[in-house]
C-alpha cells in the first residue's frame, strides 16, 4: 500500500536547512496496522504528512497504492485524523461526519446513510444530533475517526489521536481501535509516544531516531490478533516493549 526507498525531507528555514527526514526505506502492506515511534521532533508526523501529500520530499521516492502521493491525495486513497478532533462547533455530529462528504458532492441520502453506518462503527450511534461541545474528549475523537472513515478509504492517518486523553480513556478507545480495525480491515498508519500503546496496536513497529528522522528498526509484531488488555503483562509483549525502548536507546546514539 505505501512504499518508500532513500526518502529525504529538508526544510529550508532562515535559520539555514533543518533535515526532517533521511534514508527512509519502509513497505507497508495492505490491512496492516503500522505504529511510528520516536522521540519529539524526529520525523513521524512529518512522514505521515509525506504520506498524505501534505509535505513534498526532496529526494527518494514514495507511492501511495502504488501510485504518487498527490495521485492518491486526488484518488481519496486515504483519511486523516489529527491530533485533535477539529470538530466545527456549530454543526451537529453527525453534520461535521458529512462535511467531507458535502465537498465530495455526494447526494444528501447518501451522506446520511454513511454518517449513519460510521456512527455504529465507531459506537457513537444516537449522538448524531449531538453538538461536539455535548462530548467527552474521547467522544469527540471517535467521532473525527468517524469523519474520516465516512468516504471508505483503504487508508487511515492517524497523528497521536489519543496523545491528550487520560490513561483510562486511553486504553478504552485503543480497544475499540483494534476491533474497528479488525472489522474494517483498513490499512492504519498510527503516529505515537507510547511504547505500550504502540506494542498493543501494531501488526509492525517502526522505531524512528531524533532528527534527522531515520529509521533504526522495523519490529514484526508475533502477538495474536485478539488483544485484551492484559495481554501487556504477558512475556512477549514486554519483549516486544524492551525491543523497541532498546531502539529507542540505538537511536540516539545517531545524534550529532
Amino acid at each position: 500500500m505505501i512504499s518508500t526507498a532513500g526518502l529525504n525531507l529538508t526544510f529550508q528555514t532562515n535559520d539555514g536547512p533543518v533535515h526532517a527526514l533521511k534514508d527512509v526505506d519502509l513497505e507497508i502492506g495492505k490491512g496492516e496496522f503500522v505504529s511510528f515511534i520516536g522521540p519529539s521532533g524526529c520525523g513521524k508526523t512529518t512522514l505521515l504528512r509525506v504520506i498524505a501529500d501534505l509535505e513534498t520530499p526532496t529526494a527518494g521516492t514514495i507511492t501511495v497504492n502504488g501510485e504518487s502521493p498527490k495521485a492518491a491525495r486526488l484518488d481519496r486513497a486515504y483519511g486523516y485524523v489529527f491530533q485533535a478532533a477539529g470538530l466545527y462547533p456549530w454543526r451537529t455530529v453527525e453534520g461535521n461526519i458529512q462535511l467531507p462528504l458535502e465537498i465530495m458532492g455526494y447526494p444528501k441520502t447518501e451522506r446520511v446513510e454513511r454518517a449513519e453506518r460510521v456512527l455504529k462503527l465507531v459506537d457513537l450511534e444516537g449522538f448524531g444530533r449531538k453538538y461536539p461541545w455535548q462530548l467527552s474528549g474521547g467522544m469527540q475523537q471517535r467521532a473525527s475517526i468517524a469523519r474520516a472513515l465516512a468516504f471508505d478509504a483503504g487508508i487511515l492517518l492517524m497523528d497521536e489521536p489519543f496523545g491528550a486523553l487520560d490513561e483510562i480513556v486511553r486504553d478504552h478507545l485503543n480497544g475499540q481501535l483494534l476491533d474497528l480495525w479488525k472489522r474494517t480491515e483498513k490499512t492504519i498508519c498510527f503516529v505515537t509516544h507510547s511504547i505500550p500503546e504502540a506494542v498493543y496496536l501494531s501488526t509492525k513497529i517502526v522505531v524512528m531516531s531524533p532528527r534527522p528522522g531515520r529509521i533504526t528498526d522495523v519490529i514484526e509484531s508475533t502477538l495474536p490478533v485478539e488483544r485484551p488488555l492484559d495481554i501487556r503483562d504477558t512475556k512477549e509483549f514486554l519483549e516486544i516493549a524492551h525491543r523497541v525502548r532498546e531502539g529507542l536507546r540505538a537511536g540516539h546514539a545517531y545524534e550529532d
